[in-house]
């Protein structure tokens, strides 16, 4: 019988979430995983944050599959000054072009703007204008379209700058410098995931 091993990580800007492709990836990090851990999802290179790692087939399986929808928590640093108008659009739901072309109604999600925000630098540096302000916010949603959020927020005229998980359900990024792996029992990881 397979044991089944859990491992948690805040994936750095510009890393690929797999261990194969060429340029900077998961076999980057200073830990030795076993070989049939695998990535649960994808943060795409431009993101950061709470990446699941785990031989566990079914978890992989609940986790990743549309129809058994779970809760994703992000922080979103955007370009401007977003106000509660904004932020309504937002939670009922904007069109956003998938990359098959069709356009997708997003569904209603919780959004709320974040004030005092503070994140070690990221490497490199988020771009800054001078003559435009930037904001924080927090994007929970139940859904993950290709690149959802940067779309979202650049439909209400706020591209994104900066785009961290910092939860899935229970389970939130403790550790905010990158590169530390966390390992969890199963009964641990099943009691935060709520599976």
């Amino acid at each position: 019988m397979i044991e089944h091993q859990y491992f948690v990580v805040n994936k750095p800007y510009g890393m690929v979430s797999n261990f194969t492709e060429t340029g900077s990836n998961l076999s980057e990090l200073a830990f030795t995983f076993p070989k049939d851990v695998y990535p649960v999802g994808r943060l795409d290179k431009d993101s950061e944050g709470l990446l699941l790692l785990t031989n566990d087939k079914y978890l992989n399986h609940r986790m990743t599959e549309p129809k058994f929808g779970h809760k994703r928590t992000y922080h979103v640093q955007v370009e401007g000054d977003i106000q509660a108008a904004h932020i309504q659009k937002l939670e009922s739901g904007v069109s956003i072009k998938l990359p098959n072309k069709k356009i997708y109604q997003t569904q209603p999600c919780q959004v709320h703007i974040l004030v005092n925000v503070s994140y070690p630098e990221r490497i490199p540096p988020v771009r800054q204008r001078l003559t435009i302000p930037t904001s924080w916010i927090e994007i929970t949603l139940r859904e993950g379209k290709n690149r959802q959020i940067r779309k979202m927020t650049a439909q209400i005229g706020f591209p994104t700058l900066r785009l961290i998980r910092v939860a899935i359900e229970d389970l939130e990024l403790k550790d905010l410098n990158p590169y530390p792996v966390t390992t969890y029992t199963k009964d641990k990881i099943y009691s935060l995931l709520k599976l």
